[in-house]
């Protein structure tokens, strides 16, 4: 795909190792958000394509499952080499799909590489125990092997890097996997299968499924389909987990974030400012892992809000293919709902410091454009602070000590990420021991793990017991088989190979 097609291209699925056509004769809009047009369709699945789909990644299984770990390994070093190659590629599609900056697009493939490197150590990953003489003539030993068919729903909000979470590990470790991206920004997919099939993976193993909830809902119920793995909407969230399981499926479904940036009045605030406009703003705040809270321990409020709002000024918004700091938002939809927020901060008595309604980008004005928005004083009843925006709003709510700050994290629904910024490393000790988050930062705004770690988060920001890559993720796509074997000793009968005696 290339961003030159224009709304008469369709964009089908991905089977068999080739494009596929759809026949369902229905589609879905796909628009470059900085322009603020359709400039192409992605097809949505019917049945029959969806039994197909899963057919092919059925069909390949046995072959696939029974290669070797060296040449499964081979083939995935040969991906990180082809990814790694075309990588500019690639972020001019999410670019020009997602509406984020190309830097923004490239750190995104980036972090899926890692997940491609870890998987490329699948031999050390799937090794097993082994017990030596537990009882007399007697070992135990346990082996890991893949599940069958497992299916991946992705984001709009990180077309290569979601999928890459996952789709390497569940390749290396000899599963065959089902892609259903997302509508707004499909090609990405199908880039990705195409350089698998360039890296020599065999037809079949990987295959892109686009479609919409019936799509969805095909993988959730298939007996074929042994996982699901799911990132999005708590609310979608939790409906993928509740179906999957109770169609028996081993179900990893991370969900929705309100991550807060806990700043103490001790901790170095041009350092928390240029944090929280990183980790408030980047990707137009369109990522689970954004900043959406900044939780001033006083009397550090009102210096702190000085500095973001100047450093806010300076960004530059507008089209990601000019060198923009902040790109468009994905949809118009998505874009009028994440403003009304700032109408809902107006009505609820907060303090609009920075409005992005008013900017001028450097772009189209026909692009789905909301500026950096700052919110002071937002109370903690307001829907503001309770339900993800997902757009770049960030809130700040004062508090009188640490312990009031905590309390306010703890007491949320979400557990996703957070961070704290301090000089203290007693409080910050003591911080990443009693909230109850899955990933934190320690002067570090966007927590997410290294490849080796796992990515999730806790209360209804994760549901199911897997989090995303890292050894979770090897345990989730593989099963556990624990084998007790006795072999008889040629003294007490058996196989004996020395030669006959004579006589």
């Amino acid at each position: 795909m290339t961003t030159t097609e224009t709304a008469t291209t369709t964009i089908g699925h991905w089977i068999d190792g080739a494009r596929v056509a759809s026949t369902s004769g229905n589609t879905a809009p796909v628009y470059d958000p900085a322009l603020g047009v359709a400039t192409k369709q992605v097809a949505l699945a019917n049945e029959e394509e969806i039994q197909a789909a899963i057919a092919s990644a059925k069909a390949a299984f046995p072959a696939w499952s029974n290669l070797s770990l060296s040449k499964r390994q081979q083939i995935l070093f040969s991906f990180r080499e082809v990814l790694n190659r075309d990588k500019a590629e690639l972020a001019e599609i999410i670019t020009s799909e997602h509406g984020k900056v190309i830097d923004d697009a490239l750190g995104e493939i980036a972090r899926g590489q890692e997940v491609v490197e870890l998987a490329t150590n699948i031999p050390s990953l799937l090794k097993g125990e082994f017990s030596d003489q537990v009882s007399t003539g007697i070992d135990v030993y346990s082996i890991r092997q893949p599940l069958g068919v497992v299916g991946i729903i992705s984001p709009f909000n990180f077309p290569a890097m979601v999928p890459l979470w996952f789709l390497p590990i569940a390749i290396a470790a000899g599963n065959t996997v089902v892609l259903k991206p997302s509508e707004k920004d499909p090609s990405a997919a199908i880039w990705l299968a195409e350089k698998f099939k360039e890296a020599g993976l065999p037809d079949g193993v990987f295959t892109v499924l686009n479609g919409d909830k019936l799509s969805v809902d095909g993988l959730l119920t298939s007996p074929d389909v042994e996982s699901i793995s799911f990132v999005g909407s708590t609310p979608i969230a939790q409906y993928v987990y509740e179906t999957g399981t109770k169609h028996g499926k081993r179900v990893q479904a991370l969900g929705g974030a309100k991550n807060h940036m806990l700043v103490l009045p001790d901790a170095d605030l041009d350092l928390v400012a240029d944090n929280a406009i990183n980790a408030g703003f980047g990707s137009a705040g369109e990522r689970c892992m954004a900043i959406s809270v900044v939780v001033a321990v006083e009397p550090v409020a009102d210096e702190l809000i000085e500095k973001i709002t100047e450093r806010a000024a300076t960004l530059r918004i507008g089209d990601g293919r000019r060198g923009c700091d902040m790109g468009p938002l994905v949809t118009k939809q998505h874009r009028d709902k994440v403003a009304s927020y700032i109408e809902v901060a107006e009505q609820d008595g907060a303090v609009v410091v920075v409005d992005g309604r008013t900017v001028r980008p450097d772009g189209d004005e026909n692009g789905f454009w909301l500026g950096p928005t700052l919110i002071d004083r937002v109370p903690t009843t307001s829907r503001v602070y309770t339900e993800e925006i997902f757009g770049p709003v960030l809130s700040v709510v004062r508090v009188a000590s640490y312990e009031e700050g905590l309390e306010l994290i703890n007491s949320g629904a979400f557990g996703n990420g957070t961070a704290i910024f301090t000089n203290d490393g007693g409080a910050a000790r003591r911080f990443q021991r009693d909230v109850q988050v899955g990933m934190i930062g320690i002067n570090v705004p966007i927590p997410v793990p290294v490849a080796y770690y796992s990515f999730g988060g806790w209360k209804n920001s994760l549901f199911g017991d897997h989090k995303a890559y890292g050894a979770d993720g090897v345990s989730f796509f593989t099963r556990q088989k624990a084998i007790t074997s006795r072999w008889l000793d040629p003294s007490h009968g058996g196989i004996n190979l020395g030669f006959p005696p004579n006589g």
